[in-house]
């Protein structure tokens, strides 16, 4: 029988009930999804694509660390931009963020994300345990 657990850490707040959840494991793979550089009770992200970036793959490590893995684990990013010409600000907080064989990744344009603050969002996928890099 499988399961699904909710993984949560201090480091990011979870959203209002009934919204969505920040990381669930099933089977060993955890899903990360709806990360932004807005801070918990802020109405606004600040700083550019590479801060807001930077920001969000933080609290994508708070949340596979406290589902048991490490960002090693992580094989699949989807990444949300606002402005497609931003891109290698994105990309370098990126490169800051994942050493060796990075995960597989999509980057997207969209006409907007849930605050006009927003620049960034991130949702990842992390088969925890299983690196070998």
């Amino acid at each position: 029988m499988s399961s699904i657990v909710r993984a949560t850490t201090p480091e990011v707040p979870e959203p209002a009930a009934g919204t969505w959840s920040n990381c669930l494991v099933a089977d060993g793979v955890a899903y990360v999804a709806g990360m932004t550089a807005r801070a918990a009770g802020q109405s606004a992200a600040a700083g550019d694509e590479y801060a807001q970036a930077k920001e969000i793959f933080g609290k994508i490590r708070h949340l596979v660390e406290a589902a048991g893995g490490s960002v090693a684990d992580i094989v699949k990013v989807t990444i949300f931009v606002t402005d497609i010409s931003q891109r290698e600000k994105v990309w370098q907080a990126r490169r800051e963020f994942f050493t060796g064989d990075f995960p597989t990744s999509t980057l997207v344009q969209v006409a907007a994300l849930a605050d006009p603050s927003l620049k960034v969002e991130i949702n990842a996928v992390a088969h925890i345990g299983g690196s070998k890099r």
